[in-house]
């Protein structure tokens, strides 16, 4: 067995891991983003014919076993004797639904993050409190839902997509990569996230706020697709700052 083989089989592992029970289609769409999209679907079917793997009562969704989870434990250690060191790519990031304290978590980064790199005050962080409150105590999970970005086992980014108030129109929301994350592609997988998502449940429009200083989210933005609509001057979080609209058309985008 070639470290190449180890690493296939330990992503698919990981995946599931990381998954905590997600649905077949969610966990194949992660799985493409890496090399080898075929032989990883593969070994996910061995996985769950060798029972490391199983499926809730409808079939739809996919975990590991005990079993399972020892495997991963052993393929980590398997790695690491062959003498493969080498740091985590983009390809092992993992895209999760939020845990338990993991909206917290949100609150926390955001508030820690901004104040160290553009001088925010706590305004940001009652901002960022009521956002993910709202959220936590009244969201539809077809139509709104938030992502946590996994890189080796611990949160380094998240996002959310929720109801905008103009008809068939959903809001990107609270996009954040930790700086020692940066530079994975991570920052493209959650707004790719995103977007994927709002147009596969049927929304016509997808908007986001930020402000200028936001240089890099907005150059990310812009590869999306998405267009700046507007610009306003404004005074917000102790700073003078230009608060920008941008617009991304779903379905043009699509084409």
């Amino acid at each position: 067995m070639t470290v190449q083989d180890v690493r296939a089989v330990e992503r698919v592992l990981s995946e599931l891991a990381h998954a905590d029970g997600t649905d077949e289609a969610g966990l194949r769409a992660r799985l493409a983003l890496a090399d080898g999209y075929l032989a990883l679907i593969r070994i996910l079917d061995a996985v769950e014919r060798a029972g490391l793997a199983e499926r809730d009562s409808a079939g739809t969704r996919v975990a590991l076993t005990a079993s399972g989870r020892g495997a991963a434990e052993a393929l980590r250690a398997l790695r690491t004797a062959l003498g493969d060191t080498a740091p985590r790519g983009p390809a092992e990031v993992v895209l999760r639904e939020p845990r338990a304290g993991d909206l917290g978590w949100i609150v926390q980064r955001n508030a820690a993050l901004y104040a160290a790199e553009y001088g925010w005050n706590a305004d940001y962080e009652g901002l960022v409190a009521r956002i993910v409150a709202d959220f936590a105590e009244d969201h539809d999970p077809h139509l709104e839902r938030v992502w946590i970005a996994e890189l080796i086992g611990r949160p380094v980014g998240c996002v959310m997509c929720v109801r905008d108030d103009a008809p068939g129109t959903a809001r990107l929301r609270l996009l954040l990569v930790e700086p020692e994350a940066r530079g994975h592609g991570i920052g493209d997988l959650l707004v790719g996230a995103v977007v994927d998502f709002a147009r596969g449940v049927g929304y016509r429009d997808l908007v986001l706020w930020t402000n200028d200083v936001l240089g890099a989210a907005r150059r990310l933005y812009r590869r999306h697709g998405f267009l700046l609509t507007a610009e306003q001057p404004h005074r917000a979080f102790g700073k003078d700052l230009t608060g920008q609209d941008w617009r991304l058309d779903l379905h043009r985008s699509a084409e």
